[in-house]
Order: C-alpha cells, then sequence, then structure tokens
C-alpha cells in the first residue's frame, strides 16, 4: 500500500561503503594515515607473529579510547539507549520508532504501492463479466468529468498558487472544476478568471448544502476544511471519491499529544477522518512517517510546492539583520552544513567527514584576536538535543578554531540561518526519493549550493550551472571544490553567477512533475460513469513549466499567516468543542437505577409493540368482508370505506393534520444524514427514509423498511433507491398515505434548484383541483436540461449514455420476460423526437390510482430485470449497465420507466416551471395516434398478469428466488373465494359445535326430585307465630 512498509526497509548505499570493515575504517578518517598505505605496510613487510598480535591490540586500545572520549559516539548505542532517546526529543521523536540507521542509510515511504492498488481494483473491475461478454459496453462523452476543489479559505498562500497551476493544466485535459472555500478571499478573483465557479460559505451555522454526488472526485486542500470531510462521512456520499492534502506537522504533534494525556476518543474521532479518505496527500516524505499511526493504506506523496520560493525576495534584503540577529559580522563568511530531514546514527559520521573536508580552507581565513572570520553552523536535528555536544566534540577533534563550528536545530528557523549562509552544503549522503527542501530553499534565496551527486539532485541541479556537485564515494573532492570558490577567503564570481541561475532554477522546480502527479492520481482513483467523457492525457497539453505567478503578481508584498499557525488555532477550536461536548455527554449520564429503568422502559416497549402487531392482524382481518371483489376499482373503495371506518385513537401532529384536507401529498425518499437538509418541512412534503438509521429525528417521516421488510435487504436498498420507497408507499396503501393524488420529489432536484416553488405548488394545487388535464403525470425535471445530457439527446440515446450503452437490451429484455416472449423485442416502445421533452430524477405527481397501476408495472418490470441480473451482480458486483462495479445498477433504468409508462398508458404528461408554475403539456395526444402501445400497457392486461402472479405466488408457494412476491401486496380472486370458504367451514363448524352442545344437554340424565317444598299460606303463618308466642310465655 502507500504506507511505511512492515519491517522498515532499510537500505545500505553500497556506492559510499562497501562493506563492515570499510565503514568502521572510515569513521575514524581523521585519525588514521590513508588505508592503502597501511595495507603496504601490514602486508608487504616482514613482521614476526608476535609482532602482529602486538601493533593489533595497540590499534584497538586507542580506538577504543578515542570512542570514549567522542560525544557524538552515543549515537551507536543501541536504539532503546537513553541518549538515543534525548537526540531524538521533541517533534522528530516519531523517528525513533523507525530505528536506527547506520551511515549511508536511508529509510524509503513508498507510495507506489497505492497507485498499484488503484489500478489493480480497476482492471478487476474492468475485466467483463459472463453477462457483459455477450454485451458491449461503451463510453459516451455526454459532460466532462466534475473536480471539487474545497478549501478553508481563498486567503494568497503558496498551495493557492499550486491549486490555480494544477487547475489550469486539469481545465486543458478536460475536467470541469468548481470550488468551495468556509471563508472568502483575493484568490476568489483569480479563480473566477479562469471560469471556474466559487462557492462560499460565510456563516459558520449554515449548513454545507452540497450535493457531493455531482461530483466524480473532490479535492480538501487543508486540515481547516474538516467539515467538509465530515459532510463527507455521512451517507450517502461516503462512496465518493475524496482527496485530502495535509501539508504540516501539526496534527501529528497533536494527536501525540491526545495519547500521552489519554484522549482516546479525540484520536479515534480523527482516526475515521483518516480513513474516509480515498487518499491523503503529503508534500514530502516525511509528513508520512509522522502520521504512521494513522495509515490505512492510503498515504501518497506529491512532492513541488512554490511554497519556498514564496516571497522570497523581501527576505534576501533581511540577510545583513540575520546575521546581526545571530551574532556574525557581514564581512564573515558563514557555511551552513545541511543535512537529510530523517535522523539516524550515522548522522555524526556524515558531518565529521563534511567537516574534515571543510578543515583545509580555514588557513583562508586567519585568526584575528583569536576569533576566526569563518563560520560553519551545522543544521541538524533538534534544539534541545545533545547533539550540540557531539558537533562541538567533533570539531574539538578536528582542531577547528574555537566558535568557528556550532549547531543549529531545524525547529529553531532553518529559513533564517540558510538566509544568514554565504554556501550551503548538503552533507547527507543518502539517496532521497524526492528533491530535498533544504536545498530548494537555499536555491530560492539565491545560496550557492555544493551537494554529493545523488540521483534526485542530479535531475535538477547540473553541476557548475545552478549548483556544485562532488562524488558522493569520494568526499575529499569537496575540498578541492570549495578551494575553488574560495581561493581567497571570499566567494568567486563565478559562484554567484551559479547561485542567481540556482534561484531561477527553484522558482519554477518540479512544476511539470507536480501536474503528472496530480494526473495520474485522478486517473487512477477516480471512476468516471459511462456518460463521462474522459480526459486527455497529460503528454497531450502543452506542457506548464511555471508556476502562475503572473495571476498572484499583485499580492505579492501582501502577508500571509503561517499555516501551521493557523491549523494550531483551529486544532484548539475542535479541542474546545469536543471538550465540551463530552463534558455535556458525561453530565447527562444517569445514576445506578437509571439500567434499571431502562430494562422496563425496554419491556414496556416489546409489550406494546407486540399488541400493534396483534391489533394490526385483527384489522386486516376485520376488513376483509364477505362481499366479492373483483376488480381493483372494488377493492380500492372497499379499503378507503375501511380505513375511514376505523378506530384510530392516536394524536396526530400537525403536519398530518394538515395533509388530511390537502388534494396533494408529496414523497421525499432519502437515504442518510447527508441528505436532511434537502428536505422539505412543509406539510406539502413528507420524508420516507430508506433506512431506519438515517431517519430525521422530531419528524413524522416514513420509515420504508417497516413498511417493506425487503428494503432491509442493503443490496436492494441501493438497487430500487426510490423505486424502494414507492414499493413501500404502494404496500397497504390506504394506511399510509389519503389523498387523491400522491407526488414524489428527489432532494437531488433541491440541490440543483429544480424543486418547486410557491407560486408553482399552487398552480399544480389549483390543476389538480380544477382537473384541467384529466389523469396526469405532471413533472417538474427536464431531460433536456439534465447535466448528463448536454448533448441534447433523445431518450433511448440518453438511456443509453447513462447505462453503458445497454439500456435498450436491458429493456427488451425485461418485456420479453416480463410478457412471456421468446427472445428479444425486435423493436422497443416507441420515444419520439418532437421537440418536447421527458421526465427525470423521478419527480412528478400524479393521481392516487394511477400511481397504484403504476406500481403494479413497475413490481413486474423490476421482477423481469432481476431476474436477469440477480446472481451476477450479487456475487460480483458486475452489471453489463455500468463500466465499474455498480451498486445502483438498473437504478438508471427505473428513473425513466415512468415516461414509457405515461406515455404508452395514454397520460397525458405536463411540464411545470419548477420557478413560475407555467405548464406545457408535452407529447400531446394527438401525435401519439398509432405510436402507442396501448394494449401492452393497457389496466386489463396489466391487471391479469398481476393475478397470475399472485395465483402462482399463492398456490404453488414456489421454493426458487422470487422478487415479485417481496415488493408488495398478493391479491387474486382466488384469495378471496379460499377466505370465504374458510369463513364458511368456520361458521358451519360454530353451528355443529351448538347443535352438538344442545343435544347433550337434552339427553343427558336426571336425576328424580327427592321433595317439594311449599310455600304456608299467611294463615298458617299467623297461627304458627301465635304458637311460638304461648311457648314463650309458659317458659317465663
Amino acid at each position: 500500500m502507500g504506507s511505511l512498509e512492515s519491517g522498515l526497509p532499510l537500505k545500505r548505499d553500497g556506492g559510499l561503503f562497501r562493506s563492515s570493515s570499510a565503514g568502521k575504517t572510515e569513521r575514524n578518517l581523521f585519525l588514521q594515515k590513508p588505508r592503502s598505505r597501511f595495507s603496504r605496510f601490514f602486508f608487504l613487510k616482514k613482521l614476526d607473529y608476535l609482532l602482529w598480535i602486538c601493533t593489533v591490540a595497540v590499534f584497538l586500545f586507542f580506538v577504543v579510547v578515542f570512542q570514549m572520549f567522542l560525544p557524538g559516539s552515543v549515537i551507536e548505542k543501541s536504539e532503546g539507549s537513553p541518549t538515543d532517546l534525548d537526540l531524538l526529543s521533541g517533534d522528530f521523536a516519531y523517528l525513533k520508532q523507525i530505528g536506527g540507521l547506520d551511515f549511508g542509510d536511508d529509510v524509503q515511504f513508498k507510495p507506489s504501492h497505492l497507485l498499484e492498488k488503484f489500478q489493480t481494483e480497476v482492471q478487476r473491475e474492468l475485466h467483463p463479466s459472463s453477462m457483459a461478454n455477450k454485451t458491449q459496453l461503451q463510453r459516451f462523452a455526454n459532460r466532462k468529468p466534475q473536480l471539487a476543489l474545497v478549501f478553508s479559505d481563498l486567503l494568497v498562500e503558496p498551495q493557492q498558487l499550486l491549486m490555480v497551476t494544477v487547475a489550469t493544466a486539469l481545465q486543458e485535459m478536460g475536467y470541469s472544476i468548481q470550488v468551495y472555500s468556509l471563508e472568502d478571499g483575493p484568490v476568489h478573483n483569480i479563480w473566477k478568471s479562469m471560469g471556474v465557479p466559487v462557492a462560499t460559505f460565510k456563516d459558520e451555522k449554515t449548513n454545507i448544502m452540497v450535493d457531493w454526488l455531482n461530483y466524480d472526485g473532490i479535492i480538501v486542500n487543508s486540515l481547516e476544511a474538516k467539515e467538509f470531510i465530515s459532510c463527507l462521512m455521512q451517507e450517502p456520499f461516503k462512496s465518493v471519491p475524496l482527496i485530502w492534502t495535509i501539508r504540516d506537522s501539526t496534527l501529528a504533534i497533536r494527536l501525540r499529544q491526545y495519547d500521552s494525556s489519554g484522549q482516546i476518543d479525540l484520536i479515534e474521532n480523527w482516526k475515521k477522518v483518516f480513513y474516509r479518505a480515498s487518499v491523503i496527500l503529503f508534500p514530502n516524505h516525511v509528513l508520512p512517517m509522522m502520521y504512521a499511526a494513522f495509515d490505512a493504506g492510503n498515504y501518497y506523496v506529491v512532492p513541488g510546492s512554490p511554497a519556498e520560493a514564496w516571497g522570497l525576495d523581501a527576505t534576501n534584503t533581511l540577510s545583513d539583520e540575520n546575521r546581526m540577529r545571530m551574532g556574525y559580522r557581514s564581512d564573515d563568511t558563514v557555511i551552513v552544513v545541511a543535512g537529510s530531514q530523517f535522523l539516524y546514527r550515522g548522522l555524526w559520521l556524515e558531518h565529521a567527514l563534511v567537516l574534515q573536508a571543510l578543515l583545509p580552507i580555514c588557513s583562508n581565513f586567519p585568526l584575528e584576536n583569536n576569533s576566526s572570520s569563518l563560520k560553519i553552523i551545522v543544521l541538524s536535528g533538534n534544539s534541545n538535543s545533545n547533539y550540540s555536544m557531539a558537533v562541538e566534540a567533533i570539531a574539538a577533534k578536528l582542531n577547528y578554531p574555537s566558535g568557528v563550528v556550532k549547531h543549529k536545530g531545524v525547529d529553531e528557523d532553518a529559513s533564517t540561518v540558510i538566509n544568514a549562509a554565504d554556501l550551503v552544503i548538503y552533507g547527507s549522503f543518502n539517496e532521497e526519493q524526492s528533491f530535498p527542501e533544504v536545498i530548494m530553499k537555499a536555491m530560492s534565496m539565491a545560496k550557492p549550493v555544493i551537494a554529493p551527486d545523488l540521483a534526485m539532485i542530479k535531475k535538477y541541479v547540473d553541476d557548475r550551472v545552478n549548483g556544485f556537485l562532488f562524488p558522493k564515494d569520494k568526499i575529499k573532492d569537496l575540498t578541492g571544490i570549495l578551494l575553488q570558490l574560495m581561493p581567497t577567503g571570499k566567494l568567486s564570481p563565478l559562484v554567484h553567477e551559479v547561485a542567481s541561475k540556482g534561484k531561477i532554477t527553484a522558482k519554477n522546480l518540479m512544476v511539470s512533475e507536480t501536474i503528472q502527479s496530480y494526473a495520474l492520481l485522478l486517473q487512477n482513483v477516480l471512476k468516471l460513469p459511462s456518460e463521462v467523457m474522459p480526459p486527455r492525457a497529460v503528454t497531450e497539453i502543452p506542457p506548464i513549466l511555471e508556476w502562475r505567478w503572473r495571476l498572484f503578481q499583485p499580492f505579492f508584498n501582501s502577508t500571509y499567516e503561517d499555516r501551521a499557525l493557523k491549523s494550531s488555532r483551529f486544532l484548539d477550536r475542535c479541542e474546545e468543542l469536543w471538550n465540551h461536548t463530552h463534558m455535556e455527554g458525561s453530565g447527562s449520564t444517569g445514576g445506578p437505577d437509571d439500567s434499571f429503568i431502562y430494562e422496563i422502559w425496554v419491556d414496556q416497549k416489546n409489550e406494546q409493540i407486540l399488541h400493534s402487531r396483534k391489533r394490526r392482524e385483527e384489522e386486516e382481518l376485520k376488513d376483509r368482508t364477505d362481499q366479492p371483489r373483483g376488480t381493483w376499482e372494488e377493492v380500492y373503495r372497499s379499503a378507503r370505506r375501511a380505513d375511514r371506518v376505523k378506530n384510530d385513537l392516536r394524536e396526530r401532529d400537525e403536519g398530518e393534520l394538515e395533509r388530511t384536507g390537502q388534494p396533494l401529498s408529496i414523497y421525499e425518499p432519502y437515504f442518510g444524514e447527508g441528505t436532511w437538509s434537502f428536505l422539505h418541512s412543509q406539510s406539502l412534503y413528507r420524508g420516507i427514509g430508506l433506512s431506519t438509521k438515517g431517519r430525521r429525528p422530531m419528524t413524522d417521516d416514513i420509515d420504508a423498511p417497516s413498511r417493506l421488510q425487503l428494503l432491509n435487504d442493503p443490496y436492494y436498498r441501493d438497487t430500487l433507491n426510490e423505486y424502494g420507497a414507492f414499493f413501500a408507499i404502494a404496500n397497504r396503501f390506504d394506511r399510509v398515505h389519503k389523498n387523491a393524488w400522491i407526488g414524489f420529489h428527489s432532494w437531488r432536484a433541491t440541490a440543483r434548484k429544480a424543486s418547486l416553488s410557491k407560486v408553482s405548488e399552487n398552480a399544480l394545487l389549483d390543476a389538480i383541483q380544477s382537473r384541467k388535464y384529466g389523469d396526469t403525470l405532471f413533472f417538474w425535471v427536464r431531460m433536456d436540461t439534465d447535466p448528463r445530457n448536454h448533448i441534447q439527446q433523445d431518450f433511448w440515446s440518453f438511456c443509453d449514455a447513462i447505462n453503458a450503452g445497454n439500456c435498450k437490451l436491458a429493456f427488451s429484455k425485461a418485456l420479453s420476460k416480463m410478457y412471456g416472449i421468446k427472445g428479444d423485442l425486435d423493436s422497443l416502445p416507441t420515444m419520439p423526437v418532437d421537440g418536447d421533452t421527458w421526465s427525470v430524477m423521478s419527480s412528478w405527481a400524479m393521481p392516487s390510482r394511477s400511481f397504484l397501476e403504476f406500481v403494479m408495472f413497475s413490481r413486474m418490470f423490476v421482477d423481469a430485470l432481476d431476474a436477469e441480473m440477480y446472481d451476477e451482480h450479487r456475487q460480483s458486483g458486475h452489471c453489463f449497465l455500468s463500466l465499474y462495479k455498480d451498486k445502483h445498477c438498473y437504478s438508471r433504468i427505473l428513473e425513466l420507466l415512468v415516461n414509457v409508462w405515461a406515455y404508452h398508458s395514454a397520460r397525458h404528461m405536463v411540464y411545470v416551471n419548477p420557478a413560475t408554475g407555467v405548464m406545457h403539456e408535452q407529447h400531446s395526444m394527438q401525435s401519439r395516434r398509432g405510436k402507442m402501445w396501448t394494449k401492452w400497457f393497457s389496466f386489463a392486461t396489466l391487471k391479469s398478469m398481476d393475478e397470475e402472479l399472485a395465483e402462482e405466488a399463492d398456490s404453488d408457494h414456489p421454493s426458487k428466488r422470487w422478487l415479485w412476491p417481496s415488493t408488495g401486496e398478493i391479491f387474486w380472486q382466488g384469495m378471496y373465494e379460499k377466505e370465504r370458504s374458510m369463513r364458511n367451514q368456520q361458521k358451519e363448524k360454530r353451528k355443529q359445535q351448538s347443535k352438538d352442545k344442545l343435544r347433550r344437554m337434552k339427553g343427558r340424565h336426571r336425576q328424580k326430585v327427592l321433595g317439594k317444598y311449599r310455600k304456608p299460606s299467611p294463615e298458617e303463618m299467623a297461627t304458627m307465630e301465635n304458637s311460638t308466642m304461648l311457648n314463650r310465655s309458659r317458659k317465663l
């Protein structure tokens, strides 16, 4: 992948040191005589065995003593030693995870695997499937590839210059570009002069309402534009290719701080952002190392930037001030020894060799008051590390005068140090993957540069033309070059001439390579639909060899804020917002009894669901009366009557109450949180979520999966798209829709600003209530204004263009299977070219009764399409209606299906202008005479076909996979008769049970009466009372 490979491929530079023995000799080069003389002495002299032993022992003793007194030798300790960790402290602490590198070793970031991965995926997806072997996939040139460039602001800075230059080349290649920014700035006019539309979001509280599905790729150019990436992390925008550019190490340093402070949640949040990007772009090979912990195999490097050459004309005038600030005089000769951005164990040895080569020129700078006018600065590492001690020790061992050699950390201000220099020496012998930034910075400041003849350096630096080169395996040649350039202690005129040419070279260095890298990356990342014209190759456009400095000329005197500081402030705001949200979340946590309360709530909720299911089943059985339902009209009227008398005691919200009295209700299918900002909130509209997870809170949106279980399968949810909502609404239609007319509106039409205005809504309602056109399909998104149809194609040509040239083939196969015709149709339903237009994007309205008829036709058509494509598409993702893997395989055909049905079923088709409400009838009935397939699309034909399918599903119960029964209700006359016979049987059974009960009651044995109680007469009662009183008196 495009990342650091496991094990870190450390490569030893064979040209510099061939063996370990050679390396040991070079480490002590400045304490020994040349190796060749020592070898001749060792091998040619007649030495006895004892003398040879003593010589080796003395030599090893002095080597050990020297290493003990050299502070820099601590770098040679094991990579886990405390001193080694001290050396790699600060911002470069991440490099200690890479491991120790010896002299001449290098660590490389290899992003080529990322391109190989994309190329492999493209080849795999372009490999013809079993179905595609019989068909030919075609590409059309209906529109250009669409790119979105996203910035945090449009202020004047080097990244804007880079992207303006790259965008110029991309426009020449055929890309269409749109710029988005959170803040406006002076560069807005530059983009506008290039013909690039610019959209800014000034108010931070305003939602970013952009339909990212309109773009084939998105390039985010700063860390501060994370808000845009947050939008792209929501459905349905997760599949849009995203390239994110990170230009500094600010976030990497903060992420290490989050790790040490235990802010794991914040780290995980950023990790999700890193994983969302298709490619994360870096301007150099150091930054991928710093962000290695978040590498998901999507890192890529595009070196080359005008940042080093930006605004250096004004900086060069501050050279003397920088010298004074650093404690140097104006007549001092300052030489800067710089190196690779990586830290490794052999770093001190490379610097020692360079300092040894510089030693002979000290004789050209005599001491005055124990001070030399020669000043050597070793620019490397961190100012807080102990590497300064190592540099001072090396200088002392080489007998440099005190104060000549000093160490400066890269973190102090490398630009200030280089600006104060008279000569810059690149002292690293690692093979670089890109041109070293320190050399580019020095050349941009018109500083003469001396560097080893590494492959990447030789590519842009010509010896004695714009710089000076020496063989990397002959470091002694560096001394000769220095003596030639400074024969008297001052730089020769040739040096200044070479430095001036170097500045010209650095000003436009690697322009063509940067453009080629962007073009190659886009070529491998973007998967262009079949209607998109492929861009030209970068070799087919005129070469661009300069950054677009001319466009930014008026702003060169203006200052711009340091990007690292701006990134730091942005991260501070992110931390504050995160901490505030986290504190609110932790403060709202309940006590120990909350879990018990939650369990009670769950149990109650489950009981409510169970009761509601039972109630629905009882109501469904109750609604089915004994009267025959032979026609669809009778079924419809009976369902409406049953719904009106239904005892519904639930509380209705205001939107539902307002919709009850309206003739029209428009539904808006949507999937994911990214679409919420495009949905309407008026009572005329109602959302229908294709997924339960992404539904809007606090709304009465319809949950489509609960109404149609098929949509719980992500495959059919993506493939059917809006038609999933159509089928969900039509299933038990009268339970959710109670208006005479029904409409649908795509959220993407709202994003295109093609939604109905208030005037158009009123005009549409007036036309419906006045019955001006009768049974009509009203639509308000035209095919001839669709961005996919710039060349104004006819219906079938446009359908072919957006379906890889196989729309007519798919229609032919589906209709043949649907109507039971053997083989493919010889001709397709006529869709004439008469100057009128058609409906796109599923934004239309029609009578509710007609909608049910359309759904009846659509269910059979979708079932036929699914039977042709399911096996291949479900297993491999390939579909002969797309050039690449496409989860929305035949949704583009379904988008246009309503036009075929409405035209050939003799419905009026009226276009409603979404802005003004003006209506124009399309394809008048008179022009259709003799062209409509009315027998194929008549209600009687479709109803008989629907009943046949229902009878098969109800009677045969087929075990094979069959989509049609899962797309809606199953009803035919036989089901009614079966239910009536079952009810009659139950009634007869109950009657028989009553007769048996009466017979048992009559035939059971009865016991004879033992005695009969007779109530005494009033006279007898009086006599009994008198006798009772006499008895009592006697006893007394």
